[in-house]
């Protein structure tokens, strides 16, 4: 299986040709050979280390990751504890985000439950939602006082 087109590689491997074209650029990938056109074309080494990276991309690593992981799985010198520390910062990173989307979720309910015992169905400037939103992440509801905290999601 050598002398893939780039449509062929997406296809193998589950990536558009857009991305395919970002790895290389970025050096995920390394550069295509080219047919006397122009045209890229890939092999089985190529088809291997793209399905790699999409997975690790799959999983969230974020590229500099990917780019640590690759020359892990190249290096025969490298060990695979280099690939586990990584998976394992990535997991309390993963770990962060649940606990951020879970104070999300119980800020979100609050709203809706807020909203339906005070304002539900009246006009729109007299939203308890609305009135939280406008005044910040801690603010005193539009009820009366009560604190709500609300989840501040951490920017990737």
């Amino acid at each position: 299986m050598t002398g893939l087109k780039i449509g062929t590689l997406a296809d193998r491997t589950g990536t558009n040709a857009p991305t395919i074209r970002y790895y290389e650029e970025i050096g995920l990938l390394r550069p295509a050979e080219r047919q006397a056109g122009g045209q890229r074309v890939y092999g089985d080494e190529d088809v291997r280390r793209l399905t790699f990276v999409r997975r690790c991309r799959e999983f969230g690593f974020p590229i500099e990751a990917v780019r640590s992981l690759v020359v892990v799985l190249y290096d025969p010198q490298s060990s695979c504890m280099e690939a586990r520390d990584l998976a394992q910062r990535h997991l309390v990173g993963v770990r962060q985000k649940i606990a951020d989307l879970k104070t999300l979720e119980r800020s979100l309910t609050t709203f809706v439950a807020d909203c339906d015992s005070g304002c539900a169905g009246g006009p729109g400037p007299n939203c308890v939602i609305l009135n939280d939103l406008s005044k910040g992440c801690c603010s005193a509801s539009a009820r009366g006082g009560s604190q709500s905290k609300v989840a501040r999601i951490r920017p990737e």
